[in-house]
């Protein structure tokens, strides 16, 4: 890996997709991300998947995290995923949380979308995980 894998910054996308009006989390989540050295853009409530997906492109953000407490997580985080996939940026983690139930989970693991966190997750773990993913995802990219 360059120097400049290890050195550039984490750029996380939070967003939250639909109508679900409950950002306490997602804010939370957000700050977490910050205070471990992360670039994080908030994209507020009630946005599109296509807006997603657009704001992370321009962004050229290497995560996306979405935080769905409406129950619709098995149509919202397919359809970022196949968005981030049509604009060529199928290598930015797609992850996120909520009340997502564990079998759904699974399911949306084996689409290709990335570890799921749901009520009671550490922040230290999230963090953890995003910065082991997008080292993981930097170094595939270089070496291609």
């Amino acid at each position: 890996m360059s120097d400049n894998a290890n050195t550039t910054p984490i750029r996380v996308l939070v967003a939250k997709p639909g109508l679900d009006g409950h950002d306490r989390g997602a804010k939370v989540v957000a700050a977490g991300l910050r205070d471990a050295g992360m670039e994080v853009i908030y994209g507020g409530l009630h946005m599109t998947p296509e807006a997603i997906a657009e704001m992370a492109v321009q962004e050229d953000v290497d995560a996306v995290g979405l935080s769905v407490l409406s129950g619709a997580h098995m149509t919202l985080f397919p359809r970022v995923q196949q968005l981030l996939r049509d604009a060529g940026a199928d290598n930015v983690l797609l992850t996120g949380g909520g009340i997502i139930p564990e079998s759904d989970m699974t399911a949306l693991a084996e689409t290709g979308v990335g570890q799921l966190f749901g009520p009671g997750s550490r922040l230290d773990e999230l963090v953890a995980y995003i910065r082991e993913e997008v080292a993981r995802r930097r170094a595939a990219t270089e070496s291609v």
